[in-house]
């Protein structure tokens, strides 16, 4: 872990020089589920926040997740999950997790949101609402965060999905240069308030969907006003 760990100092200091802001709206300890967007279709917003977390909190914290299947198939994928603490499999071990008062990264878009193409990189897919009925399960403050940068680091501009089916992954990402390797773009993470629902995550859809709401509208928003910033827009 300790030589994975300072290559992934190198990428986030040097190569990306990655940008973290609101560090202090995240606890220094106890549960929490981070909760963000999917950027740059090769688990690179997933890797720079866990760098963040590792690197910049004191004392440092590990961001642990449930990673979509694929991402074991992918070169390095397996060894990348394994050596940052990352979970496969039952969503019962995110809930162990979080009643270990420890911290789960959550990217509710799934495997459609690392599918965006370079012209969505700023927009959202649907997010799914079993995070929200964790949270208010295990009582878990959930500190949305926006990742900024992916898509001008990997810029899809179409995806191969039957090449993907041959590989056992959902696509292939395909970039003017063919090949999804990551270009040295600014990268930025916006971390924001907590929020806290009360609850027992047995409620009905259309309580569990306006919390899902208000998530993503915070994500949303954060995005905007980075993308904004990033264009030199007021």
């Amino acid at each position: 872990m300790g030589v994975f760990f300072s290559m992934l100092k190198l990428m986030y200091e040097k190569y990306f020089s990655v940008e973290a802001h609101g560090l202090h709206h995240v606890p220094p300890r106890g549960r929490v589920m981070l909760v963000g967007n999917h950027s740059g279709g090769v688990a690179l917003d997933g890797a720079m926040v866990i760098a963040s977390m590792f690197l910049e909190m004191d004392p440092p914290r590990l961001a642990q997740g449930m990673v979509e299947k694929f991402i074991n198939k992918m070169p390095f994928g397996s060894q990348w999950s394994t050596r940052c603490g990352q979970l496969t499999g039952l969503p019962e071990h995110a809930e162990r997790l979080l009643r270990d008062d420890r911290m789960l990264m959550v990217f509710p878009e799934g495997a459609r949101g690392t599918a965006k193409l370079f012209k969505e990189r700023y927009t959202l897919v649907q997010f799914g609402t079993g995070f929200v009925r964790l949270a208010m399960r295990t009582k878990t403050p959930i500190v949305p965060f926006a990742f900024l940068g992916g898509g001008e680091a990997v810029p899809t501009i179409a995806n191969a999905y039957t090449l993907g089916k041959m590989l056992g992954v959902p696509y292939v990402p395909i970039t003017p240069w063919g090949v999804a390797l990551p270009l040295p773009a600014k990268l930025e993470v916006h971390y924001t308030a907590p929020m806290l629902f009360e609850g027992t995550g047995s409620e009905e859809d259309d309580v569990v969907f306006g919390y899902v709401e208000r998530v993503k509208s915070r994500i949303a928003e954060t995005m905007e006003l980075g993308r904004r910033r990033r264009k030199g827009e007021s």
